[in-house]
């Protein structure tokens, strides 16, 4: 007799799109993301102790290999190629590339959402706490202080973010064209 596993459909938002994808009960999030092409969502650990593949379920930071994805029903998903406003970089994603803080890329994606999670709840915080919440991801190429200052860099400007005007966007690509490498690191993570 043939195993026949049930299909659940699924609908969320990724990246500010409506997604409706058929799964089977025991997918977990990493796995459907990166089957959808978000490739920005790394395969690390797979025991939630490394931070790459943290995404935004509605609004907090989430280790996507511990997730079934099915918990994610009606959830609003962000992943690093989401938080970009088309070619202007987010402040977080400036701010890494300027001060020196995205090596090979892995863990980037990862880092900059976790910073961004701490961003929207604290405004405002002390180096303290981003050292506290970068402590989640591993990163073997940074040393972290540069992924601590380039957050720390990035706390005036994301406020400011939300509200710029298309003018003030376009000249903001046009200041930041960088090396195309560093640039997909932050927009996509960097390496599959």
């Amino acid at each position: 007799m043939k195993n026949i596993i049930k299909k659940i459909e699924l609908r969320l938002q990724v990246n500010g799109e409506t997604k409706q994808w058929s799964i089977a009960p025991g997918d977990l999030l990493l796995d459907l993301l990166r089957r959808e092409g978000y490739y920005g969502v790394k395969r690390g650990c797979e025991k939630g102790e490394c931070g790459a593949c943290t995404v935004l379920v509605n609004g907090k930071a989430v280790n996507s290999c511990l997730m079934f994805a099915a918990q994610a029903e009606g959830a609003d998903v962000l992943t690093i190629e989401g938080l970009a406003q088309g070619d202007v970089l987010h402040p977080l994603q400036e701010a890494f590339l300027e001060l020196g803080a995205v090596q090979c890329g892995f863990c980037t994606g990862g880092m900059i959402l976790s910073a961004k999670a701490l961003l929207d709840r604290n405004p405002r915080p002390t180096e303290e706490e981003v050292r506290e919440v970068m402590a989640g991801n591993y990163c073997r190429c940074t040393g972290y202080q540069k992924p601590v200052e380039a957050v720390l860099a990035a706390v005036g400007q994301t406020i400011a973010f939300r509200g710029l005007s298309s003018s003030v966007r376009e000249a903001r690509v046009k200041r930041g064209k960088t090396d195309d490498k560093k640039r997909s690191s932050v927009l996509r993570g960097g390496k599959r």
